[in-house]
């Protein structure tokens, strides 16, 4: 499993992204690999254009907002699209 945390490196980005290495701790995700995406174009590529962002899989589940961990627990683990 393959989740990107995708915005410039803001505060916000980096809460998005202790929050997400939590609830993959939580969650029991082994196998889960954790990247940032900073670069604009790649950013875009995905379709967003609010950060911070989440994507697992390449699939983006949330925009603009920080979830709180165990909201992230139920979206990482059920990968359950959240609209902002």
């Amino acid at each position: 499993m393959l989740i990107q945390i995708l915005g410039t490196g803001c505060p916000k980005c980096a809460k998005l992204e202790e929050h997400v290495r939590e609830a993959v701790v939580r969650a029991g995700l082994t196998d889960a690999s954790v990247e940032k995406v900073k670069d604009l174009k790649e950013i875009m590529a995905f379709g967003v254009m609010m950060t911070p962002a989440l994507a697992v899989d390449g699939e983006v589940l949330v925009t603009g907002r920080v979830p709180g961990v165990d909201e992230l627990v139920e979206m990482i683990a059920g990968k359950r699209r959240i609209t902002t």
